[in-house]
């Protein structure tokens, strides 16, 4: 859809050329007299861009450009001013104008300055638009944690919904840092179990003599250390839920210990006698593929089936594309706000890096990669250079190949026919990917008889 570009100038000439050179340049263009005339044209059709002279009967360009910024802040004005009036229009730039240009009008400046202006005004309109998403999704989810609108994240939470309110053991399978530990929290969330309590358990993070006490528990005595008995985090969990991250980490008899809680619901501390009953809900989460493990000897085949009873997938990030950016701007909000920093949103060149590149590891290096640009961002918008260069380096995913010896003007044609290809033959966005003006790729094209 073309942008519409408002001239008013009290001056025939003036406004009739302006309008002709822009609808040149692929927009299209309509005209008033005065300021009036031009407030009511903005109030009942609107405009993308308007170009105001100063001095105009009726109602004046600052007049204008009052009312404009009063009701529609974000619609950018470009006043036009006499070499006598300069003052006035820096005034004007005060009060909320964009930029000024004096007559006569330099035309190349003026096209700079409307594609330089829309395209900002497009990231603005594309960021907020991203951000009122963002809120819906949260709003008509009932856990606003896990973010996302793609299918398979939805059929997730559906799934999540339906399993929660049951007693069954959650097996929660998916790479490192898909966010496992988020499905766990929803399912918590969603339970009868939810005010009771949730003990979590990294088991990684411990060797196994120290796994087997922490999980259930020791004695006075019981080894080197144990100056008095201690409660397990089964024994802790008691009538809510346990949280086993990493299960595949866990030694074989720490195993067997385990598939003895899941069947009999019981068990002993290090080192004591008393059997110790428990009402505990498991959900354990490995981004290890057990059944491969089961194969190699490393995991118990009647542990998995009891861990096993529900399995949910947490999908990579590469295969959901469509929440990639939803999460960027998540992420963009919160490190702004821990970091009171105004950023409003992300430059196409980086929307475009940061949707193409692969994310390996998942939505834990989207949010250290937004955490540094956010802290790095120097401007209002975060630019390609704010981002690492593993993901600056995907804003481009097409090269335009040039053998050694092609003439400048082969080149030049290469260019811009490769680029006008990857733009599916639309000859606008041609020109704004090559930043060149619509009127010079067209004659262009015309001389490769396109």
């Amino acid at each position: 859809m073309k942008k519409r570009i408002l001239i008013a100038d009290d001056e025939l000439n003036i406004r009739e050329g302006l309008a002709a050179a822009v609808e040149s340049e692929g927009y299209d263009s309509i005209t008033a007299e005065n300021g009036s005339v031009a407030w009511n044209i903005i109030q009942k059709q609107g405009a993308d861009l308007v170009i105001t002279d100063l001095r105009m009967p009726v109602m004046t360009g600052s007049e204008l450009l009052e009312k404009i910024y009063s009701s529609y802040p974000t619609l950018p004005v470009v006043v036009l001013t006499g070499h006598g009036s300069i003052e006035d229009a820096v005034k004007a730039m005060q009060n909320g104008a964009v930029d000024f240009l004096t007559k006569p009008v330099n035309l190349d400046h003026l096209f700079v300055l409307i594609k330089k202006t829309l395209r900002g005004r497009d990231i603005e309109e594309k960021n907020l638009e991203l951000q009122r998403e963002l809120e819906n999704l949260k709003n008509k989810s009932s856990y606003s944690s896990i973010i996302g609108k793609s299918k398979k994240v939805q059929d997730l939470l559906d799934t999540i919904s339906q399993v929660a309110s049951t007693k069954a053991s959650v097996l929660i399978t998916g790479e490192s840092g898909v966010g496992k530990e988020l499905v766990a929290d929803a399912i918590v969330n969603f339970s009868d179990r939810k005010d009771k309590s949730f003990v979590k358990v990294h088991c990684a993070a411990l060797n196994s003599n120290l796994l087997e006490s922490e999980l259930f528990g020791h004695v006075k005595g019981a080894f080197t250390g144990a100056v008095s008995d201690k409660k397990g985090r089964f024994e802790q969990a008691d009538g809510g839920t346990i949280f086993l991250d990493e299960i595949g980490e866990i030694d074989k008899s720490t195993q067997i210990k385990l598939l003895r809680v899941l069947q009999e619901h019981e068990f002993e501390k290090v080192g004591g006698e008393k059997t110790i009953k428990t009402d505990v809900r498991v959900i354990a989460a490995t981004n290890r593929n057990l059944e491969e493990e089961i194969r190699k000897g490393n995991f118990r085949e009647d542990l998995y089936y009891r861990l096993n009873v529900v399995n949910l997938k947490v999908p990579p990030l590469r295969e959901r594309k469509e929440d990639i950016i939803l999460l960027a701007t998540h992420f963009l909000k919160q490190f702004c706000e821990e970091n009171n920093k105004k950023i409003e949103g992300f430059s196409n060149q980086a929307m475009a890096a940061i949707n193409n590149y692969d994310w390996p590891g998942n939505i834990r290096e989207l949010r250290n990669c937004l955490e540094s640009a956010v802290v790095m961002c120097r401007n209002s918008i975060i630019d390609l250079n704010d981002l690492p260069p593993a993901v600056s380096s995907a804003g481009s995913s097409v090269d335009i190949v040039i053998p050694l010896g092609t003439t400048m003007e082969e080149a030049e044609k290469t260019i811009i026919l490769e680029t006008l290809a990857y733009c599916k033959g639309n000859k606008s966005k041609t020109a704004d990917v090559l930043n060149l003006g619509r009127k010079t790729v067209l004659r262009k094209l015309a001389e490769y008889e396109q």
